[in-house]
């Protein structure tokens, strides 16, 4: 079954490369309230750079982490090698990373501010670049030859990969550029009852998988075709409505996920930005990452799923991947030219103070961001 929206709109995928100044970002003495982990993808030696969170929101760096793996760089992308998010994914004090060039995923205990490698496991393709949690179900999104999912069972803190839990794509593995014709991520609905995996320009298209009472994925998904909308990133809100980064008219637009895993298009917005690419809720809202024009766009959605710009906010060249904390206090944003991350503080408002920035060892180019 298919659904199809268009949103109007043109843009294309100019992405920003200048050089970010990065300062200090912390102070010595300040308390701590948690933490928040980046992946560098670096192309010979993937790791997790931990950062301790300080009550003031700022960051001080508290250790760095080898994933035993390597980054990957999908041929054409600058600031974002994997050109996807959700590389890192945080839950119930366990971190999970991709390795894009090494085709596997790691699994990290978490302690605090500190990690210990738990376990190495294929990826069950090629090219890693989004994994998905919920409860003890585990799902990676594999870029290259042409995409794929694979699933997993997690048992205690440790993961078993579920042969049949194994959907390949389909799409063209030698289309061209290949960073914008690779899928972006794939994610849980919030209920856990569906997977929702990106195509970009693949196809796009947003599939949706329905996850069975076995807690496998549907044998094929539904197609929901957005012709020309490049779907690259998702979040949901409170509400349960899929709200999608649409990096063909740099716009941002929201769902209905129906029982029969079509999507009823709700609202879309441009955001007069380059290259709308990532987006992350928080409380009500939604920020989106603009890379070619370095600088988050900030929406409140309604109930009904209309948006309001509540403003840009700049952050620095290469804006990708953001994560917000669970409190909702604050917004962490990865700037790929210079690989750094900036601290933000979500008003009241919605509007976006920025705190300060670090910069993240060897991850110029990198995505992945989590904050606990």
């Amino acid at each position: 079954m298919r659904t199809t929206t268009r949103i109007a709109g043109a843009a294309g995928f100019a992405l920003a490369a200048t050089t970010l100044i990065a300062g200090p970002a912390s102070a010595g003495g300040a308390s701590h309230e948690g933490a928040v982990f980046a992946m560098s993808d670096n192309l010979s030696d993937n790791t997790v750079v931990a950062y301790d969170r300080e009550t003031s929101g700022r960051l001080s760096q508290a250790g760095v982490y080898s994933t035993g793996g390597l980054g990957g760089q999908l041929t054409g992308s600058v600031v974002d090698h994997t050109a996807s998010q959700g590389a890192l994914a945080l839950d119930d004090g366990v971190l999970y990373a991709v390795n894009a060039g090494s085709d596997t995923l790691t699994v990290f205990d978490v302690h605090g501010d500190r990690l210990s490698k738990r376990q190495v496991i294929t990826s069950g393709g090629a090219f890693p670049v989004s994994v998905a949690v919920h409860g003890n179900l585990v799902y990676v999104l594999n870029a290259r030859d042409g995409g794929s999912i694979q699933g997993y069972l997690r048992l205690g803190r440790t993961l078993v990969k579920v042969a049949g839990w194994h959907r390949a794509l389909g799409l063209d593995p030698a289309a061209t550029p290949e960073f914008t014709h690779t899928p972006g991520q794939i994610a849980f609905t919030p209920d856990g009852s569906r997977l929702i995996v990106t195509t970009k320009a693949g196809s796009n298209a947003i599939d949706v998988y329905a996850v069975d009472r076995l807690r496998g994925p549907s044998a094929r998904p539904v197609v929901n075709a957005e012709p020309g909308a490049v779907p690259f990133a998702v979040t949901f809100d409170a509400r349960g409505h899929l709200v999608v980064a649409e990096a063909g008219p740099s716009a941002v637009a929201t769902f209905t996920v129906n029982r029969d895993d079509t999507l009823t298009p709700l609202a879309g917005t441009a955001t007069g930005q380059a290259a709308t690419c990532w987006i992350v809720a928080a409380d009500g809202a939604v920020y989106t990452g603009n890379a070619g024009s370095g600088n988050l766009s900030g929406y409140r959605v309604a109930p009904g799923g209309s948006l309001t710009s509540l403003g840009t906010f700049a952050t620095g060249a290469g804006q990708v991947d953001a994560a917000v904390t669970p409190d909702g206090r604050f917004l962490y944003a990865q700037t790929g030219a210079a690989g750094d991350v900036v601290a933000l503080r979500i008003d009241r408002d919605g509007s976006l103070t920025k705190l300060g920035e670090v910069t993240v060892p060897g991850a110029a180019g990198g995505e992945g961001i989590v904050a606990s």
